[in-house]
């Protein structure tokens, strides 16, 4: 049994999972190893706003993540009726859910498998022929995977992109220097959702030091991901004690509970 499980997804997305984990009986400490912020240039905020105002103009929007969906709707009165959508998980189907769409009111389509939340799945559920010449919206935050927006224009699609937030490592703050050191001392299970988020944390520790350093201490703790892109990424950075689940809470929780 681990000392703790450590969440590392972002604040907003953490609880449901914290929760989940709790009633297993097993200690949960929220890291949040990525940060969500709003745009707070004057050129991005203009520009996201000017394409929402043209929404209906496209033929399929996609939402990379739930963050996305929330920073749109944080601009919208309404979906635009008849307006098709496209997700990558069921956190993001959740999402569009708090905001009053569900598959009641629009045409939502999603990875067939909700333990495959991913771009690879989210391809194969489309209708890639009757998206040819259609034009796709994808909403995402800075940065991130082009390889939705590759399997589009492969079918024929025009794909535009649209900045919605921002992705940012914390600072190193005197509590999360804490809170580092305190955890690599026990024998955890970490719960890294993103390669982003994992190159951050070994950043963060790097900056710790120490005669054994943090990340050395970091590098011999238990990960569990989500994703073969992150085992891999994980492999790189040096990681041999990885688990790799499907996609979604169900995955992660199974593999907490047949940890020895």
């Amino acid at each position: 049994m681990p000392d703790s499980v450590v969440i590392t997804r972002p604040a907003a997305q953490a609880g449901p999972l914290a929760a989940k984990v709790a009633a297993l009986g097993l200690p949960v400490t929220r890291l949040p190893l990525l940060e969500i912020h709003a745009l707070d240039g004057e050129r991005e905020c203009a520009h996201l706003l000017a394409v929402l105002a043209r929404l209906a103009d496209y033929d399929l929007v996609a939402f990379v993540s739930p963050n996305a969906i929330d920073c749109v709707f944080a601009h919208l009165r309404a979906w635009p009726a008849g307006l098709p959508l496209a997700v990558v998980g069921e956190g993001s189907r959740l999402a569009l859910a708090a905001h009053g769409v569900t598959d009641a009111n629009a045409t939502i389509t999603s990875p067939l498998d909700a333990a495959r939340s991913d771009s690879e799945h989210l391809l194969l559920a489309l209708d890639l022929p009757a998206l040819r010449g259609k034009r796709v919206l994808i909403v995402r935050g800075d940065g991130g995977r082009d390889y939705l927006a590759d399997g589009l224009r492969a079918a024929g699609a025009t794909v535009e992109f649209v900045t919605a937030y921002r992705r940012k490592v914390p600072r190193l703050t005197p509590a999360l220097r804490a809170t580092l050191e305190n955890l690599l001392q026990h024998n955890n299970d970490w719960i890294i959702t993103s390669s982003e988020a994992l190159r951050g944390l070994l950043a963060l520790l790097d900056e710790l030091g120490g005669e054994k350093t943090a990340v050395v201490k970091m590098q011999q703790q238990h990960l569990i991901v989500p994703h073969a892109r992150i085992a891999q990424t994980a492999a790189t950075l040096g990681f041999a004690r990885v688990t790799l689940t499907g996609s979604g809470d169900a995955g992660v929780l199974a593999a907490l509970q047949s940890r020895p």
